[in-house]
């Protein structure tokens, strides 16, 4: 039988016959049944996001792996953290198979690759310490099973995201995160339905696992990079949030943290110059909550 994501949909039989309005109503009632199959794995997502928080607070990564679409998403997914959470490029990383020529062009012949999968994540140094989840919407696809097998052998936790029950990859993971999305309004196109799940799930996977790091006060991302004019503007209004400052002097006090946000919160909060905000920081791994609690101690 075929997995459900090459299946062929009776709903959309006559999308190439239709009006362009019916065309797009269709996809769209297609769509609207993501978010609810993502629903039905919350429980094996919050689960993943637990483990892969252990990983990291004990000094390990976070790497997605996949091919493709897939493999794009992953990639999209770890470039957004570091300029939103402040954290190093380091710490949660995209392979996707076929290296980042494959996020432009296609390269879907390195799929059918176990070995490279393995081989790619020993180059990146994979270790015990890290956590790795696999991206397959056919939960089948050999560099990333591949790729899997190698971090479970060595250790790893292992997760995957697929949208085929009881496909190979969910045999190579601990934990199986299996969002049921249906067949394709376009048969076989995963990049839109189960490519559209995936999404959602890494954005749960990675936001709450930097909230669980401490990178987040209430819903502010207060560990922004301010690397833009945008991001300036952003960091302004939360320094004045936090710390009740009025625009002038968040901008001043922006100014003088060299626009660091988190170095500003702490300086005004505790009370304290630039080097020694910093100094706090850095011994508390950035978390801003955590370096206040110093100086409230002494």
């Amino acid at each position: 039988m075929l997995p459900v994501t090459e299946q062929e949909n009776p709903n959309t039989k006559n999308i190439d016959t239709v009006s362009t309005l019916e065309a797009v109503r269709l996809i769209n009632d297609e769509d609207k049944k993501v978010a609810l199959a993502v629903e039905k794995v919350l429980p094996e997502i919050a689960r993943t996001i637990d483990k892969i928080v252990e990983r990291l607070k004990r000094g390990g990564r976070l790497f997605y792996v996949g091919t493709g679409t897939s493999g794009r998403l992953g990639v999209l997914d770890a470039s957004e953290i570091p300029p939103t959470y402040g954290v190093s490029y380091e710490l949660v990383q995209g392979v996707i198979a076929g290296g980042y020529d494959a996020l432009y062009k296609a390269t879907e012949a390195t799929e059918d690759d176990a070995q490279a999968g393995k081989t790619d994540l020993q180059n990146r140094g994979l270790t015990e310490k890290d956590a790795l989840v696999g991206i397959a919407a056919s939960g089948r696809t050999p560099y990333t099973i591949g790729a899997l097998d190698f971090g479970r052998e060595i250790g790893c936790f292992t997760a995957c995201i697929t949208c085929v029950p009881d496909s190979a990859i969910t045999k190579s993971a601990e934990i199986a995160i299996v969002a049921v999305t249906g067949a394709e309004a376009v048969t076989g196109s995963t990049r839109m339905k189960a490519g559209t799940a995936q999404k959602l799930v890494l954005n749960m996977i990675s936001t709450t696992a930097m909230i669980r790091l401490g990178y987040v006060k209430g819903n502010r991302m207060t560990n922004v990079k301010s690397s833009n004019i945008k991001l300036k503007e952003r960091s302004a209004r939360i320094l004045m949030a936090e710390t009740g400052l009025d625009e002038i002097s968040a901008q001043n006090l922006l100014t003088e943290a060299n626009y660091d946000l988190r170095v500003a919160i702490v300086m005004q909060k505790a009370n304290v110059p630039h080097e020694i905000a910093e100094k706090s920081l850095r011994e508390k791994d950035f978390v801003i909550e955590e370096a206040l609690k110093i100086f409230h101690q002494s």
